[in-house]
């Protein structure tokens, strides 16, 4: 049986994992090792704003480096950025300028094997493979 309200849902909970794009002759990028997010998918894999705005307080990202946790945050959606609004890692709500951008995320379909790229706290921009989706 569906709880009330999760019929009409067009979105579902799914836990994403990005780890470092291999660069030309099999290095990693640099920066952090990966990162593991949660996030609501719609049926072509997009992120959904209607359900981050509805379920806003399970959507965490953890940053890994060095096979541990470094940093807890929040997927954020923000003003600006080309589609009017940019989707975000954010570590300190309460302090701007430590978020971490996620580029044109809002077109992204996160599906495994696919690539998205990040501009960090510092600036560089990291491209990503997303290894895994699986249910949050």
């Amino acid at each position: 049986m569906t709880p009330a309200g999760e019929a009409n849902r067009n979105w579902t909970m799914r836990r994403i994992k990005l780890e470092p794009a291999l660069q030309k002759g099999g290095a990693r990028e640099g920066g952090p090792l990966g990162y593991e997010f949660v996030a609501p998918l719609d049926p072509t894999g997009h992120i959904s704003v209607e359900g981050w705005r509805k379920e806003r307080a399970l959507c965490f990202v953890h940053k890994i480096e060095d096979g541990a946790i470094a940093e807890r945050g929040v997927l954020a959606h923000l003003p600006g950025g080309a589609d009017g609004a940019t989707w975000a890692f954010d570590y300190d709500p309460t302090q701007e300028g430590d978020e971490e951008a996620g580029y044109r995320f809002g077109a992204h379909a996160f599906r495994p094997g696919e690539y998205v790229s990040l501009r960090e706290a510092d600036g560089d921009v990291r491209t990503y493979r997303i290894a895994s989706v699986t249910p949050a």
